[in-house]
């Protein structure tokens, strides 16, 4: 099953973000390497700076998409204001259809 994790970074925690970004694409990577990711990237303010992420994973169950989700070294670093989880069907331009 498919989960969106929305994340929203904490205000002022850009450096935070920039400091712990090798740890997360490495993190990333390793998920991709298992099948697990399905898209990524940054959400980015009006000043064109990233202040969130949206992360597409693939887990068996929600527990799972939480457990991801409390791994990936930004939330482990405090980047997070808060992080959603949504079940997701990926509909349109699914790269397997």
């Amino acid at each position: 099953m498919l989960f969106a994790l929305l994340c929203t970074d904490k205000p002022d925690h850009l450096q935070v973000r920039l400091d712990t970004r090798p740890a997360h694409v490495d993190f990333l990577n390793g998920l991709n390497a298992e099948g697990k990711l399905k898209m990524a990237g940054p959400f980015l303010g009006d000043d064109g700076k990233p202040c969130g992420s949206l992360v597409v994973i693939e887990a068996e169950d929600r527990a799972g998409a939480e457990a991801l989700a409390a791994a990936d070294p930004y939330a482990r670093a405090g980047l997070f204001e808060k992080v959603e989880i949504k079940p997701f069907n990926w509909v349109f331009n699914k790269p397997e259809a």
